[in-house]
């Protein structure tokens, strides 16, 4: 077998010592190994020493060419080993290209992350002693393209969805040199293990009847089955586009949401008692309770004028908002509200506020994929079920 040899230039080496460069000390220790590696590479591949006769010799030596490699200490500069036949091929770069590939697997989670691009440029020259441009890293996270499309359209009919929970949050985007708001459309659903699972994403111009319907219909595309309660916000648009795309599903209107919308019309001063009862109407464990409390305040408090817009709101969205009653008691908490989407949306915008703009639709669709993604393996995958 052959023999690494090193022939190390002294008097470099010193100087860089004296000089207290040690980066320029690991980078020629660096450049001796891998160059006597590699010509240990091929002559095990020729099966033959320099100048060696041989009948098992395979090929002939064909000097060498040069070839950068970046690695932690900065860029440094081989010397290749060829044959002449061309066949043979070192593994240095090969081994090496792992490593660079885990730094761009690095880039691209610090993306996700909410690391800006100019702060994940500075890192990688830390890292590297090299620059990248904000160009370079903005072309790598376009390797998640085809990954989040995947994702975005795997299929849903192998596993049935009772309980749906859909949102839109708004982003600032760039389109045709101005910047416009447009809706991200979000669907996380509970299966029936009770395992949470973010199930749609879209992106479109604004929060409508029309876009609403048109979500639904790529959530259809790919296997879904009507649920038996979608839990949502009381715009007018999506309660229409759920009656129409789900025959036979129940609505939610999100408990949280109407409580609140119920205690903004209140007076600030004398209605402690109707806050309580309010509060007692929403914490009854029976649907025969629940609704006999809340005619129980109607009838106390409906000659008052003061209390009579809140009263209004009470009325007409009360059936809607205990929907959640006619389910199992267990499962109750987690189906009478948003929050948990809520939740889901502020990690998204942790993650918007660091961009600000958008530099177009499918660099937002692309990113909150991605973030969307990663929030499902690292933390609805890592739970357990809402209920034994």
């Amino acid at each position: 077998m052959t023999q690494l040899q090193f022939t190390l230039d002294m008097e470099v080496l010193k100087d860089s010592l004296l000089n207290s460069n040690m980066d320029s000390v690991y980078k020629s220790a660096l450049v001796l190994i891998l160059n006597e590696f590699m010509e240990k590479e091929r002559d095990d591949y020729l099966q033959a020493y320099p100048y060696e006769r041989t009948d098992d010799r395979r090929d002939y030596r064909n000097g060498y060419y040069e070839r950068e490699l970046t690695l932690k200490v900065g860029k440094i500069k081989l010397k290749v080993p060829r044959t002449r036949n061309g066949e043979f091929s070192t593994s240095v770069f090969e081994k090496y290209s792992r490593c660079e590939q885990a730094l761009v697997l690095s880039m691209l989670e610090m993306v996700i992350n909410g690391v800006s691009t100019r702060k994940v440029t500075h890192i990688v020259e830390q890292l590297c002693g090299e620059a990248v441009s904000k160009s370079f890293v903005s072309s790598l996270t376009q390797k998640l393209d085809p990954i989040v499309n995947d994702w975005s359209k795997r299929p849903l009919n192998t596993v049935y969805y009772p309980f749906i929970f859909v949102d839109a949050m708004y982003i600032k985007v760039r389109e045709h040199n101005r910047v416009v708001s447009k809706a991200v459309y979000i669907a996380k659903a509970l299966t029936e293990k009770n395992k949470r699972e973010i199930i749609g994403l879209s992106v479109d111009h604004n929060e409508s009847f029309e876009s609403w319907s048109q979500f639904f219909k790529q959530l259809k595309s790919r296997g879904l089955q009507s649920p038996k309660l979608v839990i949502s916000d009381a715009h007018l648009g999506l309660q229409k586009s759920i009656q129409q795309e789900f025959i036979g599903t129940s609505w939610q209107r999100c408990n949280v949401h109407f409580k609140r919308n119920i205690i903004e019309k209140l007076p600030k001063k004398d209605s402690t008692e109707i806050r309580l009862m309010i509060k007692r109407v929403f914490e009854a464990v029976t649907i025969e309770d629940i609704r006999t409390f809340k005619e129980e305040l109607m009838t106390k408090f409906s000659d008052n004028p003061k209390y009579a817009k809140a009263l209004e709101i009470l009325d007409e969205g009360f059936e809607d908002t205990i929907q959640y009653m006619n389910h199992p008691e267990s499962i109750r908490p987690h189906i009478r509200s948003t929050n948990s989407l809520e939740r889901l949306n502020q990690e998204v915008r942790r993650r918007e506020r660091v961009i600000r703009i958008f530099p177009n639709t499918q660099s937002a669709f692309r990113l909150i994929g991605a973030t969307l993604m990663h929030y499902q393996e690292t933390t609805y995958d890592k739970k357990k079920s809402l209920t034994k």
